[in-house]
């Protein structure tokens, strides 16, 4: 194998435990998003883009479908002899075997596959955002400043901030303080949970943090406040940009409503860096003569009898007559029966909606002001009649289940 450059390491084992009943069956990477996407999609794509062909896909969450998703790395052009995808779930050794105790943990028990690379630099990344970057850009930034460590960073909303890894920088971009989400945050200027490291600081460091049993193996609390304390060179790389991190019900219903704006910065049209995705095999959309579509995404296979506004369509999803969908996202392989109404829901992957069935409802809507989205769980199925209110989740049973 020939030594590279750089090389990819994409963390995508999370549970998305905050997406509810959205990931009961699947890896929070493998959710659907825009319509014809998974998550996954961007940063893949982002690496293809970039010219980096060696990309190792770590698993571990419900993996099954992650795994046929991904497959060979074809749908990205990362299917190449010399590199190419790597699909590296947790494996046993002859010392025993466990799941990926935290971020760092996940790259340690895969330093084997980084090694057989010998790479100069390892850029790290999350399966779970969903933006566009030229990581060569930011490994330019990295090789120029010499550093060990190089952190994607943007401004978050104040109120947010708690949520991330936060740091500060002086004159030069390097990086002062950092505090993995603070209660009170000194500043606003957050991790990307995207990072380039120097081949040999990021093997001495996840060394020692194997070594140490009261770390929790992960980057933003242990690894990367080592390399503070030891005085490494570390560096902010500013990224200006769309970027979202689809981790709650909220978010990820966001981004859908971005994708239909033309202000939001999400033009997933733009061919000049485009995003990749696995071909879907399905007819073209059909829409009958008493359909009405406005201000929406509707992909192949959808057939189309009834009225949806503002929404996000993905394959193969059926709305007969009479029904009536706005503000929902609406995942693959739903059918909505006649005269049955759909309001600011996310509705997963094969559900099934029976006849005059309400689900969701606008925010005016929620008695006492107490309003949220509606979340149905894939293959969720409702019997004709049924009404769901507004901020309701349902799991696969129909049966009501906390968010």
């Amino acid at each position: 194998m020939s030594k590279k450059e750089c090389i990819a390491m994409l963390l995508a084992g999370g549970q998305g435990s905050r997406l509810g009943a959205l990931t009961q069956k699947i890896a929070k990477p493998a959710v659907s998003f825009g319509g014809k996407f998974r998550i996954i999609d961007f940063s893949l794509s982002n690496c293809s883009n970039s010219g980096i062909d060696t990309v190792g896909v770590l698993t571990q969450y419900r993996p099954y479908l992650l795994h046929a998703y991904v497959g060979s790395g074809e749908a990205w052009d990362l299917d190449s002899r010399d590199g190419g995808v790597s699909i590296l779930p947790p494996y046993e050794t002859q010392t025993g075997g466990a799941w990926y105790a935290g971020t760092a943990d996940a790259i340690t028990q895969n330093l084997d596959y980084i090694k057989a690379n010998d790479p100069k630099y390892v850029l790290i990344l999350s399966g779970d955002h969903l933006y566009r970057m030229d990581y060569r850009k930011m490994l330019k930034t990295h090789i120029e400043n010499n550093a060990d460590l190089t952190v994607s960073v943007m401004p978050v909303p104040w109120e947010e901030a708690s949520r991330f890894g936060i740091m500060a920088v002086d004159e030069n971009d390097m990086i002062t303080e950092f505090a993995e989400k603070p209660r009170e945050p000194k500043s606003n200027l957050a991790s990307m949970g995207i990072y380039v490291f120097s081949w040999k600081a990021l093997r001495r460091y996840l060394t020692e943090d194997e070594a140490d049993p009261a770390s929790d193996n992960d980057f933003g609390k242990n690894v990367i406040p080592s390399l503070l304390r030891d005085g490494r060179d570390m560096y902010a790389y500013h990224f200006s940009g769309y970027w979202k991190d689809v981790g709650t019900i909220s978010s990820l219903w966001d981004a859908n409503m971005d994708m239909l704006s033309p202000d939001s910065g999400l033009d997933l049209s733009d061919e000049s860096w485009p995003i990749y995705a696995r071909s879907v095999d399905a007819p073209p959309i059909y829409m009958g003569g008493d359909s009405h579509v406005s201000h929406s995404a509707i992909n192949r296979g959808c057939d189309i009898e009834g009225t949806v506004e503002n929404s996000v369509l993905s394959p193969r999803v059926t709305i007969e007559k009479g029904a009536r969908v706005t503000y929902p996202v609406i995942l693959p392989g739903v059918t909505v029966e006649a005269g049955s109404v759909i309001e600011y829901a996310i509705i997963g992957e094969g559900c099934h909606i029976g006849r005059e069935c309400r689900v969701g409802g606008t925010p005016d809507s929620a008695p006492g002001g107490k309003w949220d989205l509606t979340v149905l769980a894939p293959d969720c199925a409702l019997e004709d009649g049924r009404e769901i209110a507004p901020g309701v989740m349902l799991d696969r049973y129909g049966k009501e289940v906390l968010k």
